[in-house]
Order: structure tokens, then C-alpha cells, then sequence
């Protein structure tokens, strides 16, 4: 108790972090409202602000309108800066100006770090804090400068603007881009569908901003020592370079049969990687098949991995669903991988993601289906890219009503922030229980 007789709010780490996440949303929101920011001079409504604000803080991509044709080059450095906050954490952003002033971080503001980057302990966190910052600036600016002859080459000085933009855009798997034009509105970069420089610099940023900041720590320690790396990095790039070859034959052998063989080939790869969760296209995803986007739906839903600047259910979550189903078909106990035995509680934490994830895409399209009258894949297709913060769209999110791009900027909030993560804000305390109640079995199968 206090000396006025009030009892103190302790926040928990999760409330914390949710309660970043949703200030910064706001803040945006707020900002982007300025006549300033749109090139009508106009002040834009809120919902779409709102709307906005949340895809670029939870790196999403979805948009209302148009970043390059709507948005003044002051609105558009705003959105720049919201997406390098969602992408980097806000927690993590906090405490780097924490940490520039000389201030000293306490074991409590410690923790909250440790849960913002997934970090495994909390020792060695403000270590682990600088070197996400210091990577995260040096890859972004070799992005930039790698793209910038392309850029300057067709756009004159503007290209350095646009190099800038896309280079944090794809590392932070934000989606956002800047080649709209008035006659040719989201239109996304499908203009570099065969550029080999644009497409390898873009996947690259997307692929290194998607493994997680735990596997660049394993990658820089350890080389190419992969024996030393942890279980987590193991299983984090196996399974990304399975998600990413095996759609993209499937893409390559299955859609996109009409293009030259080169732009195919990038094409179906470069497509394959944006699905998690980046949001950048180079093709026309509405000629797709039904099987290549029923393949695009599964793969925004994984995202990308633990601790990294992208959303989904994670790529760990998938692996150990199915190392846990491989392990069930074998009769074995406990779930195995590189040698080592998987943790139960992980086993029943990816359980939960996959039914959490699984159920808001659903109802989510289900409800927009109902309010707009849409065919249920289109919707279905939007509520997996916005609960995966991917971004990707087949071109319904525009004309969505007010009551549907609500649900969709819920969806984004709890694909960025993470479902468990308020479900823990909101239940702040549990009571350990000593005792536990009476085991009995049921058949399951």
C-alpha cells in the first residue's frame, strides 16, 4: 500500500507489450489524420487511418489506400516508422533509447525484452538488444544501397526515397510499398517481376527478417558449424527452406505457365517466400489457381519463426505439430529432433496456436462473408493475410465496409502481438495449484 492508501498497478510483461502495440497504433493513427499527410490536404477518416496504422505497426501490408498515390512523402515516412517499430517490437525500440540515453535497465524492464525478441533467458538480454539494433541497421542499409542503382536508374533522385522504403519494408516483412502510380493503384512491384537485383535483394530482406533474431545470433557465432547451433535455429531453417522449395515447385510446375521461363522462376520462388509473411507480389495473384491459393492461405498462416519481424503462428509451431504426429504414428512417448526430446509444453502451446489461428480465420471469414456478401475464399484469403500479417491481397480489402475492416485490423493486432499474449495480458494471475485432480483416459481417434 501506498502512503494515499491506493494500491499500485504492477502491469505484467504481456499487458505491457500489448498495451506498446496499441499506443503506437493510435499515435499513428492520429498522425496520418493531419491534412499533411495525404495529398488532398483533406483530413483522412479515422477508420482508415486506424487501418493503416495497424498494417504498418503489425507489419501486415494490407491497405485502404493507395502508400504511393495517396499518401504525401510526409505520410509516407510515418508509415515508415510505424513499420520499423512493429517490425523491431515496440519494447525493443523503447529500450534502444533506453539504452542510447545511459539509462540503466532493471530486472523487471529485463523480462519485458525478453518476452518482446523470445529470447530463451533473461541473462545477456541487453547484449542480445544491441545486436538485433546493430544488425537490423546494417542489413536494411545494404538492402537499400543494393537496390538504390535500380531505383535511382528509373525514378532519378526519388530512387534513394524508394530504396530506403522497400529495403525496411521487406526486413521488417511489412509489405508496405511505393510504385503505385494513378493509373495503376496496388500495384505492389509487380513492374519488377524480372529484375533479378530487385527480386534477390527483397527475398533476402524477407528471409533474414523472418528466421528470428535468435537464429542470426546462431548463425554469426557459429558459421557454418550448424552442430553448435540451437535446437530452435535447427529446426527454424530446415523448416523455412522446406516451406519456401517446396511451394515454390509447386507454384513453378502448377501457376504462371504463360510466363518466360526466367520471370517463372522468380516468379514462383519470390512468391513462395513473401507468403510469410512480407506481402510483396511481383504477379497478378488473382490468376492463380485455386489450388496455388489455397496454398498461399496455408503458408500466411504459418508466417515466419519466433522472435523475428514477422507474424503468423510461427514456423516452430508447425514443426512441432508435426514432429509430434510423426512420433504418434511411430508409437514413440515423446516427440524427437536433432537428437533431442521436444518439450511437452511446447507441444501443447503449438496445439493451442493452431486452434486459435484456425478458428479466427474461419469466423473472421465467415463474418465478412455474411456483412458483405463476398464469395467465403476471397474472404478467407484476406482474414489468413491479415491474422498472418502478411499482407497479400486479391484486391477485396479496399472496398471492405467499416464493420469488416474492423475485424481485420483485430485480426492484424492479435497476428502481431500474438493470440497468447493477450490472452495472458487479460489473465494476469493464475494460482499455482500443489495438488492435481484424478487422472482418467479417454479414447481419442
Amino acid at each position: 500500500m501506498t502512503g494515499s492508501g491506493k494500491k499500485r498497478i504492477r502491469l505484467t510483461s504481456f499487458q505491457t507489450i500489448s498495451i506498446g502495440f496499441l499506443s503506437v497504433i493510435l499515435t499513428g493513427a492520429l498522425i496520418l489524420m493531419l491534412p499533411i499527410a495525404s495529398k488532398s490536404g483533406n483530413i483522412t477518416p479515422f477508420n482508415q487511418t486506424l487501418f493503416t496504422a495497424t498494417s504498418a505497426v503489425c507489419v501486415t501490408g494490407l491497405i485502404v489506400q493507395d502508400t504511393a498515390t495517396y499518401w504525401t512523402e510526409f505520410g509516407q515516412a510515418v508509415i515508415l516508422i510505424l513499420i520499423q517499430i512493429g517490425g523491431l517490437g515496440v519494447i525493443t525500440m523503447v529500450a534502444s533509447v533506453a539504452m542510447i540515453s545511459g539509462k540503466k535497465i532493471s530486472f523487471g524492464q529485463r523480462s519485458i525484452m525478453q518476452n518482446a525478441i523470445s529470447a530463451p533467458t533473461v541473462g545477456g538480454i541487453v547484449r542480445m538488444t544491441r545486436f538485433v539494433l546493430k544488425g537490423t541497421l546494417i542489413i536494411e542499409l545494404a538492402g537499400a544501397v543494393a537496390m538504390m542503382p535500380v531505383f535511382i536508374h528509373d525514378f532519378g533522385p526519388r530512387g534513394i526515397w524508394m530504396s530506403f522504403f522497400h529495403s525496411i519494408s521487406a526486413f521488417c516483412n511489412a509489405g508496405f510499398d511505393i510504385m503505385g502510380k494513378p493509373d495503376n493503384k496496388f500495384a505492389s512491384i509487380t513492374a519488377y517481376s524480372a529484375n533479378p537485383v530487385i527480386n534477390i535483394v527483397i527475398m533476402l530482406l524477407i528471409i533474414v527478417g523472418g528466421i528470428g533474431f535468435i537464429t542470426w545470433k546462431d548463425v554469426v557465432d557459429h558459421k557454418f558449424k550448424l552442430k553448435h547451433y540451437s535446437l530452435q535455429s535447427k529446426i527454424v531453417l530446415v523448416t523455412s527452406a522446406i516451406l519456401i522449395i517446396g511451394p515454390a515447385l509447386l507454384f513453378f510446375l502448377h501457376d504462371f505457365a504463360e510466363l518466360p521461363i526466367g520471370e517463372r522462376i522468380f516468379g514462383s520462388i519470390f512468391q513462395s517466400v513473401t507468403t510469410r509473411t512480407a506481402g510483396f507480389n511481383t504477379l497478378d495473384l488473382g490468376s492463380m489457381s485455386v489450388i496455388g491459393q489455397a496454398v498461399f492461405i496455408g503458408l500466411m498462416l504459418v508466417g515466419g519463426s519466433p522472435g523475428s519481424t514477422a507474424g503468423g503462428m510461427k514456423t516452430t509451431t508447425l514443426a512441432v505439430l508435426v514432429l509430434n504426429a510423426i512420433s504418434t504414428c511411430k508409437r514413440k512417448q515423446d516427440p524427437e529432433c536433432f537428437g533431442r526430446r521436444l518439450d511437452p509444453g511446447a507441444i501443447k502451446t503449438a496445439s493451442t496456436l493452431f486452434l486459435m489461428y484456425i478458428t479466427l480465420c474461419f469466423f473472421s471469414a465467415s463474418a465478412i462473408c455474411m456483412i458483405e456478401g463476398l464469395p467465403f475464399g476471397l474472404c478467407l484469403f484476406e482474414t489468413a493475410s491479415a491474422v498472418g500479417t502478411v499482407g497479400c491481397t486479391l484486391g477485396i480489402t479496399p472496398t471492405l465496409g467499416i464493420a469488416s475492416q474492423i475485424i481485420l485490423v483485430v485480426l492484424m493486432f492479435l497476428g502481431r502481438v500474438g493470440g497468447l499474449t493477450i490472452l495472458y495480458a487479460a489473465i494476469s494471475t493464475s494460482t499455482k495449484k500443489l495438488s492435481k485432480l484424478p487422472q482418467e483416459k479417454i479414447i481419442v481417434g
